[in-house]
């Protein structure tokens, strides 16, 4: 309509403010759970029937603050365990743009878990029915679910978890932003800043794993004990 308007095939279009009368439907929260019940959620896993690779993948997605179809479908190939480093590429992330991630001991020791289970295939986190692919992406969620975790919490709820904790503790909104792989909406500034701040964001990491493992006290954790005795 505004091509015939502007080729003078009609005086104005009708349809210009149409969008106003719509109104945007209202962004619903994901389910999470408060920074104090980050215990409870640990102690949780730790006593679930759940299989090694479902509580490793839940603790995964947790310390790397990762989305449930980029956590499942980690690939051995994107860990750089020298570096510490995993760089997942633009076309498993949701705003394509390719993000590092730096690896914590705690993240470290899940992989170190996982390698007697996975390391010789593609995928860190395999397919019971197939394992050359990977998990589910909603295989964390499923679990929370059996769990009692229903209405209270959804596997990318873990992002909000983290981010809201890592807000009260004061930690600086762009390194928060940047963990996520958030993109700013303002296209013009989203394609100047390209940095991610990898560097600055590893102690804010640390801190974050360090929290989960002193949340994990008293619980049989994947990141509390090596003695790990899972189904």
């Amino acid at each position: 309509m505004n091509y015939s308007v502007n080729c003078g095939l009609v005086i104005s279009n009708p349809l210009s403010g149409i969008k106003a009368v719509f109104k945007k439907p209202k962004k619903e929260n994901m389910a999470s759970l408060k920074p104090d019940e980050l215990p409870e959620l640990i102690n949780a896993i730790a006593n679930a029937s759940i299989k090694r690779t479902t509580r490793c993948l839940i603790e995964w997605q947790l310390h790397t603050m990762t989305r449930p179809a980029e956590a499942s479908s980690t690939r051995w190939e994107e860990i750089d365990l020298e570096s510490k480093i995993w760089t997942i590429p633009p076309e498993r992330m949701k705003k394509r743009r390719e993000h590092r991630i730096p690896l914590t001991e705690q993240a470290l020791l899940l992989l170190e878990t996982m390698q007697p289970i996975s390391g010789h295939r593609e995928f860190v986190f395999p397919s019971d029915r197939d394992p050359k692919k990977p998990c589910n992406s909603q295989t964390a969620n499923m679990a929370l679910k059996r769990m009692g975790f229903a209405g209270r919490l959804v596997s990318n709820g873990l992002r909000s978890l983290a981010s809201t904790t890592l807000n009260e503790q004061g930690f600086e909104s762009d390194l928060i932003e940047a963990a996520l792989a958030h993109v700013d909406d303002n296209q013009v500034r989203s394609a100047y800043n390209r940095t991610d701040y990898l560097e600055r964001r590893i102690p804010m990491m640390s801190w974050w794993s360090g929290h989960i493992e002193e949340a994990a006290k008293g619980s049989l954790s994947v990141t509390g004990t090596k003695q790990l005795k899972v189904i």
